[in-house]
């Protein structure tokens, strides 16, 4: 199953419930196969989970206008 699909499907179910461990290593093998480091790639993994995670409630949230 497509993540986006899943996730889509389970928007009020926690992100890292539907994320398997094989999505993220599948993720971290494309992103190392365009040309970075495996350590950079890692990083760049981590960094869109630490993103993800700290953004997720903010769907939720009431639109403020500025």
């Amino acid at each position: 199953m497509n993540t986006l699909t899943a996730l889509d499907r389970n928007r009020d179910q926690d992100l890292f419930e539907s994320v398997t461990e094989e999505e993220i290593i599948r993720l971290w093998r494309s992103i190392k196969g365009r040309g970075l480091s495996e350590d950079e790639a890692w990083q760049a993994v981590v960094t869109g989970i630490a993103l993800d995670m700290a953004f997720s409630k903010s769907k939720s949230c009431i639109q403020i206008e500025h």
